[in-house]
């Protein structure tokens, strides 16, 4: 049977395209997820409440963030058995990861549940805004069973080229997460807790209907119920390949929590502000996102093929396409930063605390294009350790030092903390270019029997 989603053969460019913008459209969506939230919370609620689900939802972001790295061990290894033409062992991998994964998502879901109250606190969330935080918390964290099932989804149709599908799910679960914020949050007035119940029933759709999509498709695997078992081996190569990119994942979102805490202190205004900059720079960061995930799926299968002179090209194309639109989002997001941020609140304080913040970011458009690429063709071959390394860099050493130093200098910027963001892009940029080059000088690309 021949894959109609094929990474291996064809026109590079044409064939990384076609894969990447369904994956941009979808990330669109799951960032409209918390936007939506904020927006709707924003409009219709306090600044305590959109205090609230800035940190809730950054501390949500973390932990779907370790999730879909972990599940990032699955599209690596699928996409290296699909470029093998291996259909068995590919359907074994299915069975191993639903197993693993779903003990994981229920464990998730209770410990969050219960831990909800002592991370609002290790945040540093505002007094007024604690209970609503922590509410946001403990229903998303309830949630975290369906978050963890559509992480793993996605990292299936991913490593089998197929990009379309889960943008028809999540734009079914964007409806609905619209329709029910304005519903919870305009309506009746729920605030934070509105919002939270919102996004975890809308994720719910998503993992419904992508369940009923991949049972009508034909795909490059043979998968039978019974093979959803324990498999220790499977699942020890699983996460061998996704435990570095989820450490290194984790790792670089508790650095932008410490900074989010750092600023927590600062006030309301400043938190309100950050938060909303965080949620702008969900969108203008999404084509370089959206590249990274695609290299991964397109070098594994690519690797997995012994094609690797095909996927260095498509790296190249990579980074050339998103540096492109990377270069328009540093000019919208630095001159014209107040428009957006004015779209999620209405105070005039917290839009300019959020213009101020998001100017960083503004730099760090012309520096994620190249990093996130190279990121997205590490994971591919495999060099996830490297991945972790490189991350663990950028944050602790980099990152959240100067944040610290920055936060100290009087009068106080959220222009100079957030410097800290495109420092870690250029020494990242630094330490993959030089990876990339010594492999290549070594021939440790090729694909390993």
């Amino acid at each position: 049977m021949k894959n109609d989603h094929e990474l291996t053969e064809g026109r590079i460019y044409p064939a990384l395209i076609r894969f990447a913008f369904p994956v941009l459209g979808a990330l669109f969506l799951q960032s409209l997820y918390g936007a939506v939230d904020l927006l709707v919370v924003g409009r219709f609620s306090t600044s305590s409440d959109v205090a609230a689900v800035s940190n809730g939802a950054q501390i949500m972001t973390t932990l779907t963030n370790v999730m879909a790295s972990l599940a990032m061990g699955t599209t690596i290894l699928l996409g290296h058995r699909i470029g093998q033409k291996d259909r068995e062992g590919a359907g074994r991998i299915i069975g191993a990861s639903i197993m693993f994964f779903t003990i994981l998502g229920a464990a998730a879901s209770v410990l969050l549940a219960v831990f909800a109250p002592g991370l609002a606190r290790i945040m540093k969330v505002p007094d007024e805004a604690m209970a609503a935080a922590t509410a946001y918390l403990r229903i998303c964290g309830g949630g975290m069973l369906i978050i963890t099932w559509y992480n793993l989804i996605g990292s299936i149709f991913r490593a089998v080229g197929d990009s379309v599908t889960p943008l028809i799910a999540v734009s079914f679960a964007c409806v609905g997460n619209i329709v029910g914020d304005l519903l919870l949050v305009g309506v009746f007035h729920m605030g934070a807790a509105g919002a939270a119940i919102a996004t975890v029933a809308s994720q719910a759709i998503s993992v419904a209907l992508s369940l009923v999509l991949i049972s009508k498709k034909q795909l490059p695997f043979d998968f039978a119920k019974n093979e959803v078992r324990w498999d220790g081996k499977l699942t020890g190569h699983l996460l061998r390949l996704g435990t570095p990119i989820a450490v290194q994942d984790f790792l670089v979102s508790v650095s932008f929590l410490v900074i989010l805490a750092i600023v927590n202190m600062l006030g309301v205004t400043a938190s309100a502000g950050v938060g909303v900059a965080e949620k702008v720079c969900a969108f203008i960061m999404l084509v370089p996102s959206a590249f990274m995930q695609s290299m991964a799926a397109f070098v594994s299968q690519n690797y997995g093929a012994g094609r690797m002179d095909r996927a260095k090209r498509g790296l190249v194309y990579a980074i050339a396409t998103s540096f492109a639109i990377g270069v328009f989002m540093c000019i919208l997001s630095f001159f014209h930063g107040g428009t957006l941020t004015a779209l999620f609140s209405r105070d005039p304080a917290v839009v300019q605390a959020g213009w101020d913040y998001l100017k960083a970011y503004a730099i760090d458009c012309l520096l994620t294009p190249v990093f996130f690429c190279f990121i997205g063709f590490f994971n591919g071959i495999g060099k996830t350790r490297f991945v972790m390394v490189q991350g663990i860099v950028g944050a602790f050493l980099v990152r959240i030092p100067v944040s610290y130093m920055m936060s100290r200098q009087v009068p106080v910027s959220l222009f100079h903390i957030g410097l800290a963001t495109p420092a870690s892009s250029t020494v990242q940029i630094i330490l993959c270019v030089t990876y990339f080059v010594w492999l290549r000088k070594k021939g440790a690309m090729r694909r390993q029997s």
